[in-house]
């Protein structure tokens, strides 16, 4: 980088024009220099950052006569001189400029603001609830158990399981259906108020229907593509309008089912929305989602309500359509929001997959269901315990072995051999099962869907995309070596003390390569394989070497990138057009940036091996403490099981019912000291450090060990007081229906704001070596709507909010009333 001061010295030519002139004298200001070259660019000359630039945009936005700007409009044009004139080219002459104490055209929209009583009064009628349906479980257990050890041998005991299994499985497959039908009816376009009657009633329906059996099916908690007949059929039970040949891969179950119509042979890929509803200050709003016949939705999706898809087109990965768009047939679009492109997603072949090898694949999966995985779990207790009665004796004495301290040195060991041998041959299976399967499946070769290669591709998938242990080896030098392992080709591997994050996912790991010095941070997704309606393909992704991959990024196999690239957090990776070396990517659709700037650079003297193997020595502490707390976790875990055979004895489903509850407590009791405790009770305080720095070391630590029980109540007031527990300063009666908070003492969220699922507020970034963090706010009355990402450094103002999967980028400042959108996120204009 240039000195911008002899830059200054050399080739300084004065304003041309008025918003030049005032262009540069903001930005002088934000740089701290006394004046400012036209022709200088930003980030070469000057050595400014992205966050540096966002602070210029939200000044312009406040200077009375000057149009706005955005971070897209700065990335486009570099200068002083090609900025003002773009923002000149795009206001008519004869426009004038709105000054910037106007309001916004646009009337902003009033927040729905519900009495505390009814914020409370709800919140108790859905803890009622929970407690109801806890003293249900209690009920079905106990009277099954004590059916199940009324049989004498292992096969009676066995076939008493199989039907216990069935009709527990019928009645919580129904019951959803049931409650559904019985409450709602058939869902219409409508408002519903927060925390009103019908939002619980709204509330209670969306929790039965995800918490179905049948979820479970079309790949439950796996992170891999899975899909199944039977999942269809529930979506159809529950109202959906879905046509023949329909593939569903998206565990975000559809709420309002019977607004979703979707045409014959359509595709859904996962990690996909398509609620049917939305939140947006204070009101749910439920609304319609159209698919049209061999429609395709790629990966990582969002489709808002009043939304369509006509015959035969295309939505890429990592894109969204906001409220009214709809893609003509045979279109395909791309970005959020979603506009023209050339890319085609929709490359598996078509072969023969009729309803007889849909019939047969999901009889299968119900045999399997219903024959081995429910009686194994519901009846192995009551098998174990009739088959060895040894075992009931310590049953029988766990009222005084909680005073022996034998009982708890075996309950120690036992924990133990369980926990650490579960890890073991966790390990040991998923570096030897899935290689040999693997070699049943050829690379970019078309098998059809629900048949054998389908199973293996989905047993490989599961096996190999275990969250546990990504959680152990990930943000460490020894992620490489399990990934090896596990089937990448990482044998060019770079160690960087941080070469993978915590959290990732593949389709096939015998299929991804990673280059030379690459980095890539949480929530990675690799796209390797290609699907149809009918047909499913394998094939290899390759990430150039000494890329930056940041957050939230969808990998697709036919990726055009190439070597020293950074791909931002949530860019949408392009699979047509020239190959990008040597450049950053930015946004939906995605734009080149610089791929880096010298502040980025700053710590590179600190990347020596000294460093490194400091750090490594450090991530071996964390994750000793990692195995040490789960192992705890699993202890009391035990310990309640223990007490809970003694209590069952003495009080039967009461009992049970409150063992049930001691452990969700138990739970976030839990996650409470530990998070907090990990920080020593203590807020974090705003970085800027080196990845080899001893506080970044400690902040990996406090990922790794952190754990997410606080989802199980979103969509309930106890969220927002764990939320409040756990170092949030969160205001009064806030709506969250599941957002991520990675850095709660770092957030601040006012009274009244809406949440909505899948949306996140990041407040750190990792940048090559560089980490950087910061406080980010949001006003009374804000909105982050469905896959909104926040980073770090944001301002929103009172009543503003951000469409569907958008990203609001750092240091960005919303002013009160707008609504903004896209990624990177710029106003939205009234029309």
């Amino acid at each position: 980088m240039s000195d911008p001061v002899k830059v200054l010295r050399e080739r300084y030519d004065s304003p041309a024009t008025g918003t030049e002139e005032n262009l540069a004298e903001i930005l002088a200001e934000v740089v701290r220099v006394e004046r400012v070259a036209t022709e200088s660019n930003f980030f070469d000359d000057l050595g400014a950052d992205s966050l540096v630039m966002a602070h210029f945009c939200a000044r312009v936005r406040k200077r009375p006569g000057l149009p706005s700007v955005s971070m897209k409009d700065i990335y486009r044009h570099p200068t002083i001189k090609s900025l003002a004139k773009a923002l000149d080219d795009a206001v008519p002459k004869d426009t004038p400029v709105a000054p910037a104490e106007q309001p916004a055209p646009a009337p902003a929209e009033a927040v729905a603001r519900a009495s505390t009583r009814s914020y409370v009064f709800y919140g108790a009628l859905q803890s009622l609830t929970f407690l109801g349906y806890v003293f249900l479980t209690a009920v079905i257990f106990t009277v099954s158990y004590n059916w199940i050890i009324l049989g004498h041998g292992f096969v009676e005991l066995y076939l008493r399981a199989v039907l216990v299994s069935a009709l527990t499985f019928v009645g919580l497959c129904g019951l959803p259906i049931l409650t559904k039908w019985v409450l709602i009816g058939r869902w219409k376009p409508q408002e519903i108020r927060v925390w009103s009657l019908a939002y619980f009633r709204f509330w209670l329906v969306k929790t039965l229907i995800r918490s179905n059996p049948l979820v479970l099916l079309a790949g439950g908690r796996s992170q891999t593509s899975a899909s199944s007949p039977l999942y269809v059929l529930y979506l159809r039970l529950l109202g959906a309008k879905i046509g023949r040949g329909v593939t569903i891969f998206t565990r975000n179950v559809p709420i309002c089912t019977d607004l979703l119509t979707i045409g014959d042979g359509t595709v859904v890929r996962k990690d996909s929305y398509l609620n049917c509803y939305r939140a947006h200050a204070g009101v749910i709003r439920t609304g319609p989602v159209t698919l049209g016949k061999d429609a395709f939705v790629g990966e990582a999706t969002v489709l808002d309500i009043g939304t369509s898809l006509g015959d035969g087109a295309q939505l890429g990965h990592s894109s969204s359509l906001h409220s009214g768009q709809a893609v003509p047939d045979g279109a395909r679009w791309e970005g959020s929001p979603g506009q023209p492109a050339k890319a085609d997603y929709q490359v598996a072949g078509a072969v023969p997959c009729g309803p007889l090898r849909r019939t047969v694949y999901s009889a299968v999966e119900l045999l399997c269901v219903l024959g081995l995985y429910l009686p194994l779990s519901f009846g192995g207790l009551s098998v174990i315990l009739a088959g060895f009665p040894q075992i009931d004796g310590i049953v029988d004495n766990a009222p005084t072995a909680f005073t022996n301290w034998p009982f708890y040195r075996g309950a120690l060991v036992i924990s133990s051999v369980l926990f650490f041998g579960f890890l073991l041959v966790g390990l040991l299976v998923a570096f030897t099962v899935p290689r040999l399967l693997n070699l049943f499946l050829e690379p970019d070769k078309d098998y059809p869907l629900y048949g054998f290669h389908y199973w293996i591709h989905r047993t490989i998938g599961r096996l190999t995309n275990v969250k546990l242990f990504g959680n152990i080896f990930g943000n460490s030098s020894y992620i490489v070596h399990y990934l090896y392992c596990l089937g990448y080709d990482v044998s060019f591997a770079e160690q960087t003390g941080s070469n993978f994050g915590t959290v990732f996912k593949h389709e096939n790991p015998y299929l991804v390569s990673v280059g030379r010095g690459t980095m890539i941070a949480d929530a990675l997704s690799i796209i390797n394989a290609e699907l149809s309606s009918t047909s499913f393909r394998v094939c290899r992704a390759s990430i150039g070497r000494h890329n930056f991959v940041g957050n939230a990024v969808a990998y697709p196999a036919r990726s055009t990138t190439g070597d020293n690239c950074l791909l931002a957090t949530k860019v949408m990776v392009p699979i047509d057009g020239e190959a990008r070396w040597n450049t950053g990517l930015l946004g939906a659709p995605s734009f080149r940036i610089p791929r880096s700037v010298e502040r980025d650079s700053r710590f590179d003297h600190l990347k020596g091996p000294e460093y490194l193997t400091a750090k490594n020595k450090y991530n071996l502490r964390t994750i000793a403490w990692f195995l040490l707390l789960r192992w705890g976790y699993a202890f009391g875990l035990l310990m309640l099981a223990v007490a809970a055979a003694d209590v069952y004895r003495k009080w039967g489903v009461p009992g049970v019912a409150g063992e049930l509850l001691s452990v969700t407590l138990f739970t976030i009791v839990y996650q409470v000291l530990l998070e907090r405790g990990v920080a020593r009770f203590r807020p974090m305080r705003p970085q800027l450090c080196s990845t080899y720095h001893h506080y970044f070391w400690w902040h990996e630590r406090f990922w790794k060990l952190s754990m997410t029980a606080d989802m199980l109540f979103a969509g309930t007031p106890f969220k927002n007081v764990l939320s409040r527990i756990l170092g949030v300063r969160i205001g009064r009666r806030v709506f969250d229906d599941g957002c991520g908070l990675p850095e709660k003492t770092l957030v601040t969220i006012g009274d009244d704001c809406t949440l909505n699922a899948g949306s996140a507020i990041q407040c750190h970034s990792q940048e090559d070596a560089t980490f950087k963090s910061d406080y980010s706010r949001l006003g009374a009355g804000c909105t982050l709507e469905t896959g909104a990402l926040i980073h770090y450094g944001v301002t929103m103002s009172d009543g503003a909010s951000l469409a569907p999967h958008s990203f609001l980028m750092k240091g960005e400042e919303i002013p009160p009333h707008t609504r903004w959108g896209g990624n990177p996120a710029t106003k939205i204009e009234s029309r």
